[in-house]
């Protein structure tokens, strides 16, 4: 097959979906197996956290980053439109050990057949809500996503039990009943997290059919 065949059979512009939820409402596990199943292209929301090298280290450490001004939502915004054209992005890449991009690389992303937008704050800014053809929200119960969030950071993250408990209550529940749970509101289809990963997925995947818009790989 011809790179001209290819190209006339990607169905651009490219679909594009936001998914959200609160943090350990399964969201990001959802946005991955939607990519695998449509072969689409995960893009998390987290490498357009804002460069925080201007501050001392200590200090960086201390930003509330569960604060949707903590992401560059502009540039965020600017990307996003220009894969929903069927355009090349060189993407930041963020040091999460350091709260600070990595200077002078940037990470390329070529647009694809989906592209699944994913993070807390998928649904919150007004600007990227006119480029989804599909917008997401993940509900699920505080209790589960506290009880998610306490084994991947302490499994995965060497995070202490006291450490996790101490930020969720602090800043990560707070910022999502005033930021996140709201975003529900713009969401065309809202599916419940604590629900088997596979019906997830097939009522996405139907949503989408009903949308004209389900485009499985072959």
């Amino acid at each position: 097959m011809s790179a001209e065949d290819t190209t006339a059979q990607l169905p651009f512009p490219p679909v594009v979906l936001g998914i959200a939820g609160a943090s350990g409402s399964g969201k990001t596990t959802l946005a991955a197996e939607l990519a695998r199943t449509l072969g689409g292209f995960h893009f998390p929301l987290d490498n357009y956290y804002r460069d925080l090298s201007h501050l001392p280290a200590a200090e960086r450490g201390r930003q509330n980053f569960d604060d949707p001004a903590l992401i560059e939502s502009s540039l965020l915004a600017a990307h996003v439109a220009a894969l929903a054209r069927g355009e090349t992005i060189e993407r930041p890449l963020y040091d999460f050990t350091t709260h600070t991009r990595v200077p002078d690389r940037t990470e390329t992303v070529r647009p694809g057949a989906y592209l699944l937008v994913e993070g807390l704050f998928a649904l919150y800014y007004p600007e990227l809500l006119p480029l989804y053809d599909l917008r997401v929200y993940v509900d699920t119960p505080d209790k589960l996503c506290f009880a998610r969030r306490l084994k991947r950071d302490t499994e995965e993250r060497g995070r202490t039990t006291e450490s996790v408990r101490q930020q969720y209550w602090a800043t990560v529940r707070p910022a999502s009943i005033q930021f996140v749970r709201p975003s529900a509101a713009n969401a065309d289809l809202i599916v419940d997290g604590s629900e088997a990963l596979d019906w997830k997925v097939e009522q996405v995947l139907a949503a989408l059919r009903t949308r004209g818009l389900l485009r499985l790989p072959g």
